[in-house]
């Protein structure tokens, strides 16, 4: 990657290297450091490349971490600082924003350390207060963090997934740990019993006695309420969000605003309740019939998700990515058949995989067959629920969100589960 600076321009690709370029150094591409000054770069490290970028030390970095819920919870703290007034960016798997602005496509969690720098350094010169991204387990393995400097960290679960990149739990468990080992200004799900953090500079949240941040008379009828002791006060917390693990996201965000801004609990309330959901993320794509779209593609994403749709017959669709994790693909089929009535398993994003071979995989871990349907057609999987909704069922496709294409071989095909719901029930009359 390059960026243009007055004098020529910042690299980290030794093979993009040129006489006068300046050249990134970070722990990942130290060994063609040699090789890039030998074509006649400048070498720098991470501090001085955010001088050459004019970077604003006082923009407040909020690096979030967890196995699910980073997206909404870095979603709700960038939209409501922008609707209280603050100028903000963000980046994650949703791509990068600054101040409402896309500047950078969906992609890696969290992208690369000289993509993290360009990104603060259009927010510096956009004059952002607040910088909000996701934090993933590769990054911090990878150390694509490398030279930020937090102003807060929060982390909102820990459960199985990435065990095909980290061999195991415990392995995965300590990678997350790591980002929370030092004594930075701290957000911590209280009700996770398995994360270890250093005391020093947390707060916690949850709905678990003692909490800073505790949420307390919950209920979710349409959208959650619940009351929120906060070292602060009581402050009522309403919005559109469902499921109770979006309180958590929802208190994780107010936790952080209170934490990282001016503002009184009233107008972080205010603004919270203001925001309507992130695309992909218990999505209502249609609601005769009713029809949601998520992102969860593990065993407790799926139960979050599933357990929150209240007393309709659930119609599941789901699969599992290929070149992952492949131990929890049983997991998964015991899951949703708990939850739903009807599961209909198909095919994810199979990558080089054969999608029957994951498909029998889940399907080993489900114990009954009569409310279990296979069809590895993605599209007819759909339909087939689709056709088999009624009043009273809501269809949950999951695992690919706001995702617009299907890995299959090495090749993204266009495909989009909302997209699909769209026409057919267009070509249905709907």
């Amino acid at each position: 990657m390059k960026i243009a600076l007055e004098n020529g321009f910042l690299t980290d690709n030794s093979r993009e290297v040129e006489r006068g370029c300046f050249f990134l150094r970070t722990d990942a591409n130290a060994r063609f450091a040699d090789d890039a000054r030998t074509a006649g770069a400048t070498l720098v490290d991470v501090m001085q490349a955010k001088e050459l970028l004019q970077i604003d030390e006082n923009i407040r970095v909020i690096g979030i971490t967890g196995t699910n819920g980073k997206t909404t919870t870095a979603s709700l703290i960038y939209e409501s600082l922008r609707a209280m007034g603050y100028k903000s960016a963000m980046a994650g798997t949703r791509g990068a924003f600054v101040d409402g602005e896309r500047i950078a496509p969906k992609g890696l969690t969290t992208s690369s350390v000289i993509a993290n720098l360009d990104y603060l350094s259009r927010a510096s010169r956009a004059g952002c207060s607040h910088f909000v991204m996701e934090v993933s387990s590769h990054a911090i393995a990878q150390n694509r963090i490398q030279g930020l400097e937090f102003a807060l960290k929060i982390f909102t679960n820990l459960t199985q997934d990435h065990l095909d990149y980290h061999k195991s739990f415990a392995e995965y468990a300590a990678v997350k740990a790591r980002f929370l080992a030092d004594a930075s200004r701290k957000l911590i799900n209280g009700d996770d019993s398995v994360i270890k953090f250093n005391p020093a500079g947390a707060q916690i949240y949850g709905f678990g006695e003692g909490a800073d941040f505790r949420i307390c008379d919950f209920s979710d009828n349409g959208g959650v309420k619940f009351t929120l002791h906060s070292p602060r006060g009581a402050i009522a917390i309403r919005s559109a969000l469902v499921g109770k693990f979006n309180a958590y996201n929802i208190a994780a965000a107010f936790g952080a605003l209170c934490l990282t801004t001016e503002k009184s609990d009233e107008e972080i309330s205010r603004a919270i309740a203001g925001f309507g959901g992130v695309e992909g993320r218990v999505q209502v794509v249609s609601r005769d019939p009713l029809v949601i779209v998520d992102f969860a593609h593990t065993p407790d994403g799926i139960e979050k998700v599933l357990s929150a749709l209240g007393s309709r017959e659930i119609i599941a669709v789901f699969g599992a990515g290929g070149d992952r994790d492949a131990t929890k693909r049983p997991l998964m089929g015991k899951i949703a058949q708990k939850f739903a009535k009807i599961c209909i398993v198909t095919s994810d994003n199979p990558r080089s995989e054969d999608p029957n071979d994951i498909i029998a995989q889940i399907v080993a871990g489900m114990e009954r067959s009569e409310n279990l349907r296979i069809e590895s057609d993605r599209k007819k999987a759909i339909e087939l629920a689709l056709t088999l909704a009624n009043s009273h069922s809501v269809v949950a496709i999951l695992g690919k969100g706001d995702e617009d294409y299907q890995e299959i071989m090495g090749v993204k095909h266009h495909f989009s589960d909302k997209e699909c719901v769209e026409e057919i029930l267009k070509r249905r009359g709907k």
